[in-house]
């Protein structure tokens, strides 16, 4: 593969990544709208909770989007990972917070039309967003990509926590049974966290070719033939 097709390749999967963190961030702020106003419509603090974890997720979104904006995203890597990480931790922090609080009684996830209709939603479009990014993200080898991904499938799996606890809650009254959930998510949200603020990911194909070429561009125009 020449360094020409390589660059070209790379343009295309930045470009995805532009669209792809657009769309997550756009997606996000309707969902933080309708949810904090459903939550507030029927006093559910789950609901409220759900919509401030989709600010966190363009947050997160919108670091992504400012990186690929750089002439050279490579470079502002290492800052936009720490944001990530920031993010994360945020979420474990809401997730943990809301279920303790569900666990002592202080609030209940109650029943909202609504709010089961948005985190029915978000459980179907957000896991094919983040399959999409984590795919574009391992191929150009940007670590931002693939957390921001990992980001948006945790945010995926609180919708349906969410989703089951306000079924559950609804049908049986089991206030519980989000907990439970929030708990495993937030056990996964620090590990996530602490990997992109170590800067822990995987190189993957085009972004170790365009090395690999730069590398041996060089070794040619330092070579001495009469050294062979």
């Amino acid at each position: 593969m020449t360094a020409t097709v390589v660059r070209e390749r790379r343009a295309v999967l930045q470009r995805r990544i532009r669209f792809i963190v657009a769309f997550t961030i756009a997606y996000n702020v309707i969902e933080a709208v309708i949810a904090i106003a459903a939550g507030t419509a029927a006093s559910s603090g789950a609901l409220i909770g759900f919509g401030l974890d989709s600010v966190v997720e363009v947050l997160s979104a919108a670091a992504v989007a400012w990186q690929f904006t750089r002439r050279d995203p490579e470079r502002w890597e290492r800052p936009t990972l720490r944001v990530i990480a920031v993010a994360f931790f945020a979420l474990a922090a809401y997730v943990s917070v809301s279920a303790v609080l569900t666990l002592t009684g202080v609030m209940a996830p109650e029943h909202s039309t609504v709010g089961i209709i948005v985190a029915a939603v978000s459980l179907v479009v957000m896991p094919v967003a983040s399959l999409l990014e984590r795919a574009t993200g391992r191929e150009l080898g940007s670590a931002t990509a693939i957390a921001d991904s990992t980001q948006t499938m945790l945010c995926a799996l609180l919708s349906g926590a969410v989703l089951v606890g306000l079924l559950l809650n609804t049908l049986f009254g089991w206030a519980w049974a989000d907990s439970v959930a929030g708990f495993v998510i937030a056990v996964f949200a620090v590990r996530e966290g602490i990997e992109a603020w170590k800067g822990d990911a995987c190189a993957t194909s085009v972004g170790m070719l365009m090395e690999d070429e730069h590398e041996d561009h060089a070794d040619d125009e330092h070579h001495d033939p009469h050294l062979s």
